[in-house]
Parts: C-alpha cells; structure tokens; sequence
C-alpha cells in the first residue's frame, strides 16, 4: 500500500493509491488523520482497505511531505561500509544516532534552500528511510522489523563545514529544508527484505551515488533493536538509516550543491525526490 500526502481543494490530506493508480482522499474512506503518528495510529483500519478495487481517485497529485509532526526525526551515521571506505573512516562498534530538527522536513518536490552566509559546503545523502509502527522498547532483533509501519525516501542534506566546526551533528543536518522526505510511504508488507535495494542520486542529471541497501553496516533489524534498547521508538518516529558511498565532500575536488541545481534521491521501489536547489 503506498499513502501519499497530497494537496487538496481543502488543503493537505492523506490519500492512499488505488488500483488504477489514482490517489483517493482517506477522508472520503472514513480514515481522518493529519500527523504520522495518527496515520500510524490508522494502521488497522487502513490494512481493512481492499486498495486493488478503488478507483475514480486524484491523478498527478501535488505531492507534499508525508511525514508530519513525528514525535522524533532519528539518523544514523557511517552505517554504509562503502562510505565507510570512501571516507577513510573506523568502522563504527556501534550504531551513531543522531536527531535532526522536525522543521528540517520539507516535501519530496520542494526547493533546498542553501544560504551561502551559513555554509559553503551543502552536501546530498539519499537515506532509506523507516517509520515506526507499535510502541517499541526492548525489541529482539529477530522480532524488529514487525515493528515498522512502512519506509519511504529522504536526502539528509548536511552543511559540511558547519559540520566540522560544531564537532557535532545536528545544527549542520537541521537547517530548514535539509529534510527532503517522500514522495510517499510504502507500507512494510511490500518491502520483504529492506537490505536488498537499490539505491541512488543524482545531481543534474549525472549519478553520484549508486550503490545497494546490503552495504549497510548495521541493517534496519539491528538498528531498531540497537536503540530500542534505551530509548522507547513510539509510532510515527522517523528514522533515516545511513547513506552510501558518492557523496560530494569526498570527491576531489569536492562538489557542493549550488544554487541551480536539481538533486534526484531514489531508493529502489519506494519511489524518488526531485528538489532544485536555490539561494534565500
């Protein structure tokens, strides 16, 4: 089941991709949610939808971001072992979390704004993205992945030089719009095996990052485990799962988004973001 977020004559609403591919306001199905965590919340009287036989819906939406007021926006760090290589790095003993700003979430076609006052080295990273489904503490990694509701696509745009002169992670990857998040959320019955895809960027038109969701140092199981250890995951969190190899501070020269630029992020059946790039 995909459900999107798209733009109505009402305003947003959350809408679910019917078998001829049309999108159908939940409203209108008896489902009224506007945050994730409500959608999540919906997750019984959603999987009680017969989708294949709905029709009649929205064609070509506008679609915003799907992710709406998550009580936490979670990231991992070097968790890819070829940006691992890339980068010289150790790998990590165990998982690098890290929080980014709810207000850094922005939608699937909208523009990342880059002020050149706050950084001169913007930087992409198409994550795999997940989003939790049950109230989860304590966790076997054997039992993780049934706790997620369903992923969807995210570039963890990160200010590299802010980066280094914080020493820290979550001012540089929390600026307004470095959040880019959708276009929809696929639910986890259709994603059997999330280390087994694909996964890519590219930058106007010339890929940057193409690599696979296997290369993951800690996979989307242990990762849940991992921090559901110490922390309790409630529905809606949100958690952006590590990036691979391509990324533009490691180039030589290194490329750093500019003003004019359009940066594609994809992850292989969960669809794809296309934000341009422009100045305040």
């Amino acid at each position: 089941m995909r459900i999107a977020r798209i733009a109505g004559p009402s305003g947003p609403a959350y809408a679910v991709q019917g078998g001829d591919a049309s999108w159908l306001d939940l409203g209108s199905l008896g489902i009224d949610v506007t945050t994730t965590p409500e959608l999540v919340d919906a997750a019984e009287a959603l999987a009680a939808l017969d989708v294949e036989a709905l029709g009649g819906g929205t064609v070509d939406p506008e679609f915003l971001a799907p992710v709406v007021a998550p009580g936490k926006l979670m990231a991992i760090g070097l968790n890819y072992s070829d940006h691992i290589r890339e980068t010289n790095s150790k790998p990590p003993a165990n998982p690098i979390l890290f929080m980014k700003a709810n207000t850094s979430l922005t939608g699937p076609s909208d523009d990342i704004v880059v002020d050149a006052q706050m950084t001169a080295m913007a930087d992409y990273e198409t994550e795999l993205t997940a989003i939790i489904g049950t109230r989860t503490k304590g966790i076997a990694k054997s039992e993780a992945l049934q706790s997620i509701f369903g992923y969807t696509v995210a570039n963890d745009v990160t200010a590299r030089d802010c980066m280094k002169s914080d020493g820290q992670l979550v001012r540089s990857k929390s600026f307004d719009t470095y959040c880019p998040i959708g276009p929809w959320i696929t639910t986890a019955d259709e994603v059997p095996d999330p280390q087994a895809l694909g996964i890519k960027t590219l930058v106007n038109g010339e890929v940057r990052q193409d690599s696979s969701t296997s290369e993951m140092l800690f996979p989307v199981d242990h990762l849940i485990h991992f921090l559901a250890r110490g922390m309790t995951l409630e529905p809606g969190d949100v958690l952006l799962t590590g990036t691979p190899h391509g990324v533009g501070f490691v180039m030589d020269p290194p490329r750093f988004l500019q003003p004019g630029d359009v940066v594609e992020c994809e992850v292989e059946g969960l669809g794809k973001l296309r934000n341009r790039v422009v100045a305040p």
